[in-house]
């Protein structure tokens, strides 16, 4: 449709947003205009006048309007792509369009302002000073476990003595709360199970719980938190009538040889530690790995010389994506929905500074992977997703078919690619080893 441009100018209007200005020749547009007119006469039904035999004229009284957008549309589309694929603009966001129409023996010009991902130039990401922990795995941080897997084989047993509920202990309680007299149901529970100083109820309610008999009720009064998720109970005085009606005791197995025959894999209690051990060292190896990450982003995010201009719909983007996982956990937790839309709604301010942190790190990242040539192949991407489908007992294909459906395969090549990054920088670095103050570290492994 377009000929030869007159003119494509590009403002910067700061590192992350241009400003396109366009004019297109009166001829071109004419053309344009042409085509559409010739596009409406053959469809157009006006009475008194032969379909596709209708002049040029009457026409524009009918359908001015219709064919002028069309063709505005149609040059704007054109030239717009045209220049962005000429000018190698990475554009982020669809572009905002400012143009006054066609107006006859004129030129048409239009601009449009758009927002571009930037090319940085990070610094200081090579020769890094970090230190990381010593990989150390003690015979505490083995028993720790240990206790971990017996609370797993522990048994609930009812306790028979006449006596006083203690911290630590599983009660079976029937309670109803009032609020300014009036009994509300969604404080009211029958034969609920609650570990007594768990913390799962509102904060003053288990501790006054404490040396109740089986068969007792006892009237309580909680303060609840100023920030309490539902707004009609923030800091409200609640009484609470509470009937004790069960005790039980978490009693503990031994850990002994008897207790490893819980395991097939195992044939001793030293086996079972070995294992322990071996999966403790991956912990801590992940852990050391993760710590080292954060230093190295912390101190690309310190020097002055990577503070840049970020997309703000980068920035929005994030903003979302982090509302939609808050606002997930909140309904995993038994929220109801408006409530937790209610309350995600409202931190969408508090997360925009985190929000730009998170973008500003993957641009430094991504454009490190520029300026040194680092890139994910096909072949570790088809590897990444075979150790993926393996691990969740599924087909390779069936894998792909899912992560294409949900535009996943971008995210798992961003991660791939964020990972030799990483250790790129690494190698480069100038890596201190602290050695923690661990005297009973397990030297020898088994």
């Amino acid at each position: 449709m377009v000929g030869e441009i007159v003119n494509v100018k590009i403002e910067e209007v700061n590192s992350v947003r241009k400003k396109l200005s366009f004019e297109i020749p009166w001829e071109d547009v004419k053309k344009g205009l042409d085509a559409a007119y010739r596009d409406v006469a053959k469809k157009a039904r006006i009475r008194g006048f032969r379909q596709g035999k209708i002049p040029r004229q009457i026409l524009e009284r009918h359908y001015k309007d219709h064919v002028e957008e069309e063709t505005i549309t149609k040059l704007i589309n054109q030239v717009y792509w045209e220049a962005v694929k000429e000018h190698d603009l990475n554009v982020v966001t669809q572009p905002q369009i400012d143009q006054q129409g066609i107006a006859p023996d004129n030129n048409f010009s239009f601009t449009a302002t758009v927002e571009v991902e930037p090319l940085l130039e990070p610094k200081g990401y090579l020769d890094l000073e970090l230190e990381q922990d010593e990989l150390a795995v003690t015979e505490q941080d083995i028993d720790n476990r240990l206790k971990e897997v017996q609370q797993m084989f522990a048994t609930m047993q009812d306790i028979e003595d006449d006596r006083g509920l203690m911290a630590g202990e599983f009660a079976t309680i029937d309670f109803q709360g009032m609020l300014e007299g009036e009994a509300l149901k969604e404080l009211e529970a029958e034969n609920y199970f609650l570990e007594v100083g768990s913390g799962i109820l509102v904060p003053g309610f288990e501790d006054q719980l404490i040396g109740m008999r089986k068969g007792e009720t006892r009237q309580i009064e909680v303060l609840f938190p100023d920030d309490y998720q539902a707004a009609h109970l923030a800091g409200k005085n609640v009484s609470f009538s509470v009937e004790l009606k069960g005790l039980k005791e978490k009693k503990l197995p031994e850990i002994n040889e008897e207790f490893v025959k819980n395991f097939e894999k195992y044939d001793s209690l030293e086996s079972l530690k070995s294992d322990i051990f071996k999966s403790l060292e991956s912990e801590h190896k992940a852990r050391i790995e993760a710590d080292v990450r954060k230093m190295i982003v912390d101190k690309l995010r310190e020097n002055k010389e990577n503070e840049f201009d970020v997309p703000p719909s980068f920035v929005e983007r994030q903003i979302f994506q982090m509302m939609a996982d808050t606002q997930r956990r909140l309904l995993s937790r038994g929220m109801d929905k408006k409530t937790a839309t209610e309350m995600t709604v409202k931190m969408h301010d508090a997360f925009k500074d985190e929000a730009r942190k998170i973008v500003l790190t993957t641009l430094i990242i991504k454009n490190i992977a520029r300026l040194e040539n680092i890139s994910v192949t096909e072949d570790e991407k088809a590897a990444r997703i075979g150790m993926i489908a393996e691990g969740r007992g599924m087909t390779v294909e069936a894998l792909r078919e899912s992560l294409n459906k949900d535009d996943m395969l971008e995210h798992i090549e961003y991660e791939l690619l964020n990972q030799k990054v990483f250790d790129f920088i690494e190698s480069k670095a100038r890596i201190t080893t602290v050695r923690k103050d661990t005297p009973d570290a397990r030297e020898d492994k088994p």
